[in-house]
């Protein structure tokens, strides 16, 4: 069948205990003449190309991976809202002249959250609230306090709070998604953990990725198929031999979403071979250029680690022994906290 929007999926969900093998059809690959498309035609063309191999075949993953992307979506989509609800609270706090975001780098940090409770709760002198803010603070308490002079009403303290409540909730919410998710991908913890030994990889984004693509990515032959399908490999436009555009496709939007915020965090981690690959490119190609560099091979490398089922080795400088110790320690703390069972201790690995 052709995928068109959410339609195919109850025909889906109905034939799947059925049978073996289900293909499912990018619609435009399907795409008929104007003016000769009607439902039978469709079906026969949708056939004779199926058997010619001259279809684009959508990737439907097993149920309980499809679980999986429901949590980790679902979760990923609370984030975003919190961030929506963050900036409306801080163009709120511009509209009664409390200039918070101009002292506190992040309005939802520590600091942030005490001072914002306060407020929702009635509390409006500039002193008493400068005093819930962290000793670390960059801005003075004197500074903090004068940020803090605005005028609120009552009616802006209860819309304050109504911002609050949202933020708790969300914060809620996206805790209970973490817990859920951690429960079904526990049975595969060694596949989180093998990921998120990778630098710019965390248990989180992990957990993201291996629900996109599976524990294995076995749905892909290659790492250059599986690339090319996250959308992260260099697209080809070849006439006369000539590229006339090397344009990324479009790809997985989700898994591309977690592979270049990974890359982000790879290329600032000092003396690791991803930083020396983004400082060899970042001259010729720009920013942007090296950064998608580095997205790519970070891309080809996740296939190897679920597919193959190695370790990460680091090829670039030898870091500091207390540095891995830390980073260790750190993963752990994550996994533990998501109620993941871990324990650490040094193993040899060979060369990938």
């Amino acid at each position: 069948m052709e995928s068109t929007a959410q339609y195919w999926k109850p025909i889906w969900l109905e034939l799947e205990p059925h049978f073996q093998k289900l293909h499912l059809a990018q619609a435009q690959s399907n795409r008929a003449p104007r003016g000769r498309k009607n439902d039978f035609r469709d079906a026969k063309r949708l056939a004779r190309r199926l058997l010619a191999g001259e279809l684009s075949l959508s990737y439907v993953p097993e149920p309980e991976q499809r679980l999986w992307r429901m949590l980790t979506r679902g979760k990923q989509q609370l984030v975003r809202e919190r961030g929506a609800t963050r900036n409306r609270i801080e163009a709120f706090l511009e509209e009664i002249q409390i200039k918070l975001a101009s002292v506190i780098s992040d309005l939802l940090g520590a600091s942030g959250r005490r001072i914002l409770k306060a407020l929702s709760e009635g509390e409006t002198d500039p002193d008493k609230l400068a005093h819930l803010g962290d000793e670390r603070l960059k801005c003075s308490p004197a500074e903090l306090a004068d940020a803090l002079g605005g005028h609120p009403t009552p009616t802006h303290i209860s819309m304050l709070k109504l911002f609050w409540e949202r933020v708790e909730l969300l914060d809620r919410q996206i805790a209970d998604y973490d817990r859920l998710a951690a429960q079904a991908l526990k049975p595969y913890q060694e596949a989180v953990l093998r990921l998120a030994e990778v630098n710019g990889f965390g248990v989180d984004s992990a957990q993201q990725l291996i629900a996109e693509v599976g524990v294995l990515a076995d749905a892909f032959p290659s790492a250059a198929e599986f690339s090319s399908w996250v959308g992260t490999c260099p697209g080809s436009n070849v006439t006369a031999e000539e590229n006339h555009s090397s344009r990324s496709p479009k790809g997985n939007k989700f898994a591309r979403r977690i592979l270049t915020q990974a890359a982000q965090a790879a290329i600032k981690k000092k003396g690791s071979h991803f930083q020396n690959v983004f400082r060899r490119f970042v001259g010729k190609l720009g920013y942007q250029g090296a950064v998608w560099v580095v997205a790519h091979r970070l891309t080809r490398l996740v296939w190897l680690i679920l597919n193959k089922q190695v370790r990460y080795v680091e090829q670039g400088e030898e870091t500091n022994p207390k540095a891995k110790q830390r980073r260790a320690q750190k993963l752990a703390r994550a996994l533990r906290r998501l109620g993941y069972e871990v324990s650490l201790k040094p193993i040899q690995t060979a060369q990938a």
